[in-house]
């Protein structure tokens, strides 16, 4: 096992990933700050030694897209980040509108700060719960740019308009007598054609239409919802890999690009407990698509400390306690033999024989109750065909969301390794 106290410990880690153009960062909570901040150290080795173009989150694009704006110094971008990130107002809002995020967003902007435009590196959100927000961004722009495409974006508005304070309605609706799916399709039909006549910075045609594309797969993804199966996560998960993909072409030959999603996203599906229930995940998907070498996967864990959660969804954010971890996980028994802070690399016979049987793997969601460990929060992976690295922090802390932090105006450099 590799120790893991500071960024120079990472060059073991780098040269694993090698030349590979896809790397995806896991994380077993969505509310730990060292998830979020030993990311961070990775990304920025990669993004200045290896030449990535882009890091792609589990968030909404058009909240996501602002950073992106931000980041790459966009005219009326906003001027702080704090402005930016205070925009996030879905639930869970702390998962990128947090001091730790904050941080990468100012480092990424004084990165791009003298690079020519095209060479900038971006932030971009990958999720598919932005409906409403993506009609919303369309209109507002297109009343502008085009106005004839801005009727396409009204007439799925105006489908869509009863159920939008209740997405299950129209679940239950569209498998009967009501559907909006030919008013998205026509939409997306519409702005692919008039995209390239858009005027704007240079991603304003591919934003107009990564935001009609979300108003069609929002639409399969709650038509799903009424489904008995694990539909509605295939069509999700679909689609964050179809953006992924969007990404790497917009970006041009050869672009790199960065992906920070849970462990249930980014690890790949099929050696876990996943596949039996019928689910599929991005990680898996990006090695079907790209090959195995082409893609690298890192997941996240820890053995215990805190963490920013909800009892319910909606319910309001609170710092938790995470119990240790349960014996028999890999959690556990790396609290056991490792010595703090350390991680694997699954590429050699050895390490891969080691860790080849399914064990208990935690995972906690933004709804989380710390008395379910007994029952639930693990899931049965087979560590050395799920991920290529697995990073272990034996003592995590909670992150810090702004409304919990509010004065809080820029987190220390050496933040992220508690020096």
């Amino acid at each position: 096992m590799y120790p893991l106290n500071n960024a120079h410990d990472l060059a073991p880690l780098l040269d694993d990933i090698g030349s590979r153009p896809v790397v995806m960062l896991g994380e077993a909570s969505h509310g730990t700050h060292e998830y979020y901040t030993w990311r961070t150290a990775i990304s920025k080795r990669l993004i200045t030694e290896k030449g990535f173009r882009f890091i792609a989150v589990e968030g909404d694009w058009p909240d996501c897209y602002r950073i992106n704006r931000y980041v790459k110094g966009y005219a009326d971008a906003g001027s702080t980040i704090r402005e930016v990130l205070e925009g996030f107002d879905r639930w869970p809002t702390w998962m990128w509108a947090n001091w730790e995020v904050a941080s990468l967003a100012e480092w990424l902007r004084e990165h791009n700060r003298n690079l020519l435009v095209e060479e900038r590196v971006g932030f971009y959100g990958l999720d598919v719960y932005s409906l409403w927000d993506s009609m919303r961004e369309m209109v507002g722009y297109l009343d502008k740019e085009d106005p004839q495409a801005a009727q396409a974006v009204r007439q799925a508005i105006r489908c869509f308009q009863p159920y939008e304070d209740n997405e299950h309605a129209y679940a239950r609706v569209s498998l009967t007598e009501h559907s909006c799916r030919d008013k998205v399709l026509a939409l997306l039909q519409e702005i692919r054609k008039r995209a390239h006549h858009l005027d704007g910075e240079p991603e304003a045609a591919f934003n107009t239409e990564q935001n009609a594309l979300i108003a069609v797969n929002a639409e399969s993804y709650y038509r799903s919802m009424m489904s008995f199966d694990n539909e509605s996560w295939n069509v999700r998960d679909h689609h964050m890999m179809e953006t992924l993909d969007r990404l790497i072409q917009f970006h041009g030959n050869g672009a790199k690009g960065i992906v920070w999603e849970h462990n249930t996203h980014i690890g790949d599906a099929r050696a876990t407990s996943m596949k039996r229930a019928g689910m599929i995940n991005i990680g898996q998907l990006a090695r079907e698509q790209y090959g195995i070498n082409k893609v690298y996967l890192a997941g996240f864990g820890s053995y215990q400390g805190t963490v920013i959660a909800g009892e319910a969804w909606g319910a309001q954010m609170e710092e938790m306690v995470v119990p240790p971890a349960r014996e028999g996980s890999i959690e556990h028994a790396l609290h056991k033999t490792a010595e703090g802070n350390g991680y694997l690399l699954f590429n050699t016979d050895e390490s891969r024989s080691i860790y080849e049987s399914a064990l208990p793997h935690r995972a906690i969601g933004v709804v989380y109750n710390p008395e379910n460990e007994r029952f639930g929060n693990y899931v049965p992976s087979e560590m050395a065909d799920r991920y290529d690295a697995f990073l272990f922090i034996d003592r995590t802390r909670a992150l810090h969301p702004l409304q919990l932090h509010p004065h809080r105006e820029k987190l220390p450099e050496t933040y992220p390794f508690g020096v």
